[in-house]
Parts: C-alpha cells; structure tokens; sequence
C-alpha cells in the first residue's frame, strides 16, 4: 500500500485567530482538541472529511511573511465563481485578501487567495482538475 497523504500540522503564533480562520473562510470545524507539549492542539477537518485529512494546529509558531508573489498555499476548491468572488469580497473587508479574483489557463482556473493569521496563503478555486466537477476534468 502507497502512503496517504492524512494532515498538515502547523504551529501558529495566534491558535484561537487560526481557528477562527478556518472555521468562517474555510468551513472547517473542530474535530478533537486536547493539551499537548504545555500548550493546546486542535484538529479541525471539514464536514463528512474528518477520516480523510485533518489540519493539526498548535501554538508557538511565528508569522510568516511570505512575499505576495510567493505561491506557496493551502488549496481549497469551491462550487462556483460566485463563491470565490464572496469568499474575496468577505476576505477584503476583514483585511486579509492578498489575491483579488483573477482567472487563469486551465487546469488553474479562478481563484483569490486569502492570509491567514499565521501568514500561511490560502487559495480558494473554481474549475480546477480537483474539488467539485473536476470527475468532468481530465487531468494532462
């Protein structure tokens, strides 16, 4: 059997603003918490996933100030164009918008990409070969 790919596990300078990110942009909730190391970890997974992939997130990490040209990102694919243009709307008004909506060639489609509170980027998409539709996409 091939490894499986099952968490992301980050130290975060802020937990509960972390948290609370990726419960209101994301939709993930909180599967299990418990004290760990003199600090607390929580694992947050998105309903109907929790078996599948967890994001681990613990406190003590530093802020990560990654250049906006830097790419590097947590993807998250969305039903719609319209939920990305919500999601960038939501996103600016709360100061972390860091992507305005923009499309691009297929397999990228359109996307925006937000700043969590740790500084990761999280990118939001539409019409990319993974997330909802993509069985209709073929991969290159």
């Amino acid at each position: 059997m091939s490894p499986t790919l099952t968490h992301l596990a980050l130290h975060v300078p802020d937990l509960d603003a972390c948290v609370a990110f990726y419960s209101e942009f994301c939709g993930m909730r909180v599967i299990h918490q418990r004290p760990g190391k003199g600090s607390q970890i929580v694992w947050m997974a998105e309903p109907g996933k929790e078996h599948a992939f967890i994001l681990v997130i613990m406190p003590g990490g530093q802020d990560r100030q990654l250049a906006e040209d830097d790419y590097s990102h947590f993807g998250f694919a969305v039903a719609s164009r319209e939920q990305v243009d919500a999601l960038a709307a939501r996103a600016k008004a709360a100061g972390c918008l860091i992507w305005p909506p923009r499309d691009e060639p297929y397999p990228v489609g359109y996307y925006c990409g937000l700043r969590d509170p740790a500084g990761n980027y999280v990118e939001f998409s539409y019409g990319q070969p993974l997330g909802p539709g993509s069985e209709a996409m073929p991969i290159p």
